[in-house]
């Protein structure tokens, strides 16, 4: 076999295992996190720019860089499937601390050459020349990386709508596009630092047009099998580069500011609307137990009855706040509507919703214990996944539940068992 084929099937197997594993990485973000993909995707920085400087193959078009060929044309896929998949934010983490990353090495280097050094070793000896050639072809590299993963980002949404519906063509129309302007920028900074031959910039070209089209075939391959296409995205002006970066963030704050109950504070019945289907469903993807409690105030229509709406709401604004302040920090508390309150709990399991459950009512009724008919609480418990894995079967069983509290004599949690809590007057009393 030439040894131009056999460097083409090899380069091809480099490419095959680089997306697998890498998407693997990827599609296991539900269960540990993106932390292990964006650290794989950091690692290989290094030995990626190291490669692509002195690592040459011939193949039949002409002289190429397996490091720039594989490792960055397939890091620029792997940043486009992370906006894809998640959103802009995301993908400027690892970009921005590659860029400073590097920053700080070469920025360290410059100190640690005025050491005086020793040598216990004999004829190993630190060439800081070759560390501080890499340092700045990292820095080079890393800075083309970040306006790389703009300009895929900004031609990604650019593309939507003249080629919409062709999923291939959009990726490598992006990424072609890209890498062609990649191929040209580092090129020169190989040329300055180590007078690389015009053969380096064609072939490599070549090369990375031959990339684009294997990763975006795969990408699109990957996303078809594993991953639901997303949504599209309203279209944005190119030079509104802002905007593309941060829309998730201001979305959020913007769910922040408005799905907020005017009377209590907590979160609203829309927003229980937006928020718990998502929060059930990422669960259920987690194999991760998530609870719903649902609290309605025992006799509530009593206390406007006795001593106005005014002392009612003002009932209702202490009661939130108490149970606001008894909850975990990521539990999400809703007023569901009236004197009606539900609680989401991710990760918590049947016994330790019960439990939550039962430190809700007994805080209710410290903080009404001075108040003329004060406050009680009726609770319904339920989790997924053995009450059901969507939201609909949970508010259906902490519902029925809730009710069977209520028809059990009030001030007290129901969960799956039928158990309740007992009320105050039911405590044993203390030895």
């Amino acid at each position: 076999m030439p040894v131009t084929v056999f460097n083409s099937l090899l380069l091809v197997v480099e490419a095959v295992a680089y997306f697998a594993v890498m998407t693997t990485l990827f599609r296991l973000r539900g269960r540990f996190g993106l932390g292990i993909f964006l650290c794989v995707l950091g690692v290989m920085h290094f030995v990626e720019t190291y490669l692509a400087a002195v690592f040459y193959i011939a193949l039949p078009f002409g002289i190429i860089s397996p490091g720039s060929t594989v490792l960055f044309s397939g890091k620029l896929c792997m940043l486009l499937l992370l906006y894809i998949k998640e959103d802009a934010d995301t993908v400027r983490q690892p970009i921005y601390g590659l860029l400073m990353g590097n920053f700080l090495m070469v920025g360290l280097v410059l100190i640690m050459r005025n050491h005086i050094v020793v040598s216990p070793v004999p004829g190993r000896v630190a060439d800081l020349g070759f560390i501080d050639e890499m340092g700045w072809l990292m820095i080079w590299g890393t800075t083309l990386l970040f306006i790389d993963a703009i300009m895929v980002i900004l031609m990604w949404e650019r593309v939507s709508r003249s080629i919409e519906g062709h999923f291939f063509i959009r990726l490598i129309t992006c990424t072609a596009a890209v890498l062609t302007f990649d191929q040209i920028g580092f090129y020169l900074a190989l040329r300055v630092l180590t007078d690389a031959p015009v053969e380096v910039l064609i072939g490599g070209w070549v090369a990375k047009m031959g990339a684009a089209i294997v990763f975006s075939l795969l990408t699109g391959i990957y996303l078809a099998v594993f991953e639901k296409e997303p949504a599209s995205r309203p279209q944005r002006k190119l030079w509104d580069l802002f905007d593309v970066l941060t829309y998730r963030q201001r979305y959020e704050k913007l769910l922040a500011s408005a799905g907020r109950d005017g009377l209590t504070g907590l979160l609203d019945r829309g927003r229980f609307e937006h928020e718990a289907p998502r929060l059930v469903g990422h669960a259920a993807e987690r194999r991760r137990p998530v609870s719903l409690i649902m609290i309605d105030v025992d006799h509530f229509k009593s206390i406007n009855d006795r001593y106005g709406h005014a002392a009612g709401d003002e009932a209702l604004r202490g009661l939130a706040q108490g149970l606001a302040g008894a909850v975990r920090e990521q539990d999400l508390l809703f007023r569901y509507g009236g004197e009606e309150f539900v609680l989401l709990c991710d990760g918590l399991d049947h016994d330790g919703a019960l439990h939550l459950a039962e430190r809700l009512r007994r805080e209710a009724a410290a903080l009404e214990a001075g108040r003329a008919g004060g406050l009680t609480l009726s609770l319904g418990v339920a989790t997924a996944p053995e009450d059901g894995g969507d939201l609909r079967a949970l508010l259906s069983h902490a519902d029925r539940r809730l009710y069977a509290a209520k028809r059990g004599g009030r001030d007290r949690a129901v969960g799956r068992t039928g158990a309740a809590s007992p009320a105050p007057s039911e405590q044993p009393a203390p030895a």
